[in-house]
């Protein structure tokens, strides 16, 4: 099993993975981590997670729908390509077979979230993430009749419950505005 990725997001994985499967690669593009000193302390001394530094996934072999290998990395600092499987055999010819689990191989992608905001900016107050500021414990935005809710204000936990929560808390301060509006103008 591999996870791609350094954020807080990439070893909540990692460490999640470690329940099920003997090894969790972590393969990072950097020798150092994004993640929050305690995500990164709680992967590194988790005996299951193993990190792949200064590494990016270049090749990924498939047949029929179905990943069968990482074929090929790039080490960032040697600036050189590596194989893991012939180039023109395309068989295993290095144990690379961490990717393995259940007879299936694994890639966990956890980079670059980011919010997708950027229309909103000038309009809406956004912090310095790029998240959408909404008031404590609410969903309203900077501006009255706007609500915010998701991974475009959430920048904690980042999870479809949470999300859907939020679409919820939305809908009804929605609702609720909509009936105070049209009551005050008719």
């Amino acid at each position: 099993v591999a996870v791609v990725g350094g954020g807080d997001t990439a070893m909540e994985e990692a460490i999640f993975l470690t329940k099920f499967a003997k090894k969790v690669y972590v393969i990072h593009r950097r020798n150092e981590l994004k993640a929050s000193k305690i995500m990164q302390d709680r992967a590194m001394k988790n005996p299951k997670i193993e990190f792949v530094w200064d590494t990016v996934i270049t090749d990924v072999l498939r047949n029929d729908q179905k990943m069968v290998s990482l074929d090929s990395l790039f080490k960032m600092s040697t600036r050189k390509k590596f194989y893991f499987t012939h180039p023109r055999k395309r068989k295993m010819i290095t144990p690379f077979n961490f990717l393995k689990f259940n007879n299936r191989y694994w890639l966990f992608l956890a980079i670059g979230h980011k919010p997708n905001t950027e229309t909103f900016k000038g309009q809406l107050d956004l912090d310095s993430h790029g998240y959408i500021v909404v008031e404590k414990g609410g969903v309203r935005t900077s501006v009255p009749g706007v609500f915010a809710c998701g991974d475009v204000q959430d920048s904690r936990y980042r999870q479809a419950i949470t999300a859907a929560g939020t679409g919820c808390m939305a809908a009804m301060d929605a609702a609720k505005y909509l009936e105070d509006f049209f009551t005050q103008h008719t």
